[in-house]
């Protein structure tokens, strides 16, 4: 994710990194092809200009398909966040509670496997394998973590594991592990949550009909536009497309908030801070 200054408007205007310009740029040149070719024939051959009422009338329509795939993927973004936080606090409340509860050596390994569960979970969100960059676990428990299908699941059965062990060594009671194996089963609904943000896109007729109907707009918008603009069609066909393809970008690009594009969630540098602070206690 790309840190900024919220109230700095000056150099924002002129950034292109993480602007969605970049991902824009084939359509809008597309978009601006057919401004100029209608402006040129127009003015040099005959007329194309066509009513303007009925591109006047779709654009309500439009627009509030565009907020609705807007406030959707805002939603998925935030969602995630939410998610997010919720790891931290429970692996946090799991620490606490286990320093409270579990003799140190025990404790210790609990915030090690917590750490390696939301590295897992991390890594799993991008279809990858992985503990952490700084994972302190046994070389031998690391290898059996990495071999099973599901990383993240196995991380959670240790964890209850290790409060069961506890539990059955008379080191804490029945209502202690279950107050300590509450904040796994947190961690697992978490985790839960972004696999189903993860692998639950926009439904495929949405996308399509408004990516036809965003299309169809901006490309016989220059026909509407210029008997009243002639040769600044194509300037006015730029900014229009800019700000409705825009809006659409972002959309996409923010509905699936775990990866490690620009605007996506700095989830590697939230596991690193919870890795530190979980181990310095």
């Amino acid at each position: 994710m790309i840190e900024y200054q919220p109230r700095n408007w000056r150099s924002h205007f002129f950034d292109i990194k993480g602007s969605m310009v970049r991902e824009i740029a084939y359509r809008l040149l597309f978009c601006v092809c057919i401004a100029g070719a209608v402006s040129i024939v127009d003015h040099y051959w005959q007329p194309l200009a066509i009513n303007g009422q009925p591109h006047a009338l779709i654009a309500p329509a439009l627009s509030l398909l565009l907020v609705f795939r807007t406030n959707a993927a805002n939603d998925r973004f935030w969602e995630g966040r939410r998610l997010w936080g919720g790891v931290v606090n429970s692996t946090r409340n799991l620490r606490r509670k286990a320093d409270a509860m579990l003799p140190a050596p025990v404790a210790a390994q609990l915030v090690e496997w917590s750490i390696a569960f939301a590295w897992a979970m991390r890594h799993r969100l991008v279809d990858e394998k992985g503990l952490g960059p700084d994972c302190r676990l046994p070389a031998e428990e690391q290898a059996a973590a990495l071999a099973v299908a599901h990383v993240p699941v196995y991380c959670g059965g240790r964890l209850t594991t290790l409060i069961a062990e506890a539990k059955a060594a008379g080191q804490i009671s029945d209502i202690q592990q279950q107050m300590l194996d509450s904040e796994v089963d947190e961690l697992i609904d978490h985790l839960g949550g972004c696999e189903r943000i993860d692998q639950t896109p926009l439904p495929f007729a949405y996308a399509v009909h408004l990516r036809r109907s965003l299309v169809l707009y901006c490309a016989s918008l220059p026909f509407a536009l210029v008997a009243v603009f002639h040769e600044w069609t194509v300037l006015v066909s730029l900014l229009i497309s800019y700000v409705l393809i825009g809006i659409e970008e972002i959309g996409t690009e923010i509905e699936g908030p775990f990866g490690r594009r620009e605007n996506d969630l700095p989830l590697d540098s939230i596991c690193t801070r919870l890795a530190a602070n979980l181990r310095e206690g």
